[in-house]
C-alpha cells in the first residue's frame, strides 16, 4: 500500500514563498506520476502541477511561472516549489500518485493521496 505524506505547508503573506513536500513509502516511487492539487474554501479538487515517472512536468494556467514541481526518486520525494503567493493560493495542497500512465488533471485518475497540508496566504 502506497503512503503520501505532505509537509511544508503554513502561513505566509503575500508575496511569500513556501515549498511543500510529499514523501512516499510502500511503493516503487520512481515509475509513478505525481501531482499536486488544491482544494480551496468552497472548491472542488483542483489540478495543480504535475511530473512524470519520466521527469517531465505539467501545470495548471494559473501558476505556471509561479509554481515548480520537482522529484528526487532516491528520497521517494515531491517537491512543489511556490513563489509569489496570492491570497488566491490558499488551499490544502495534496499529493497524489498515479502508478500507470502519465500525468492528467483528473483526481480521479490517482489511485493514492496524501492527507493534505493546508497554505494560507494573507494580503
Amino acid at each position: 500500500q502506497v503512503q503520501l505524506v505532505e509537509s511544508g505547508g503554513g502561513s505566509v503573506q503575500a508575496g511569500g514563498s513556501l515549498r511543500l513536500s510529499c514523501a512516499a513509502s510502500g511503493g516503487a516511487f520512481s515509475r509513478y506520476s505525481m501531482g499536486w492539487f488544491r482544494q480551496g474554501p468552497g472548491k472542488g479538487r483542483q489540478f495543480v502541477a504535475g511530473i512524470s515517472w519520466r521527469g517531465g512536468s505539467t501545470y495548471a494556467d494559473s501558476v505556471k511561472d509561479q509554481f515548480t514541481i520537482s522529484r528526487d526518486n532516491a528520497k521517494n520525494t515531491v517537491y512543489l516549489q511556490m513563489n509569489s503567493l496570492k491570497s488566491e493560493d490558499t488551499a490544502v495542497y495534496y499529493c497524489a500518485a498515479r502508478p500507470l500512465g502519465d500525468v492528467t488533471t483528473t483526481p480521479r485518475e490517482y489511485d493514492y493521496w496524501g492527507q493534505g497540508t493546508q497554505v494560507t496566504v494573507s494580503s
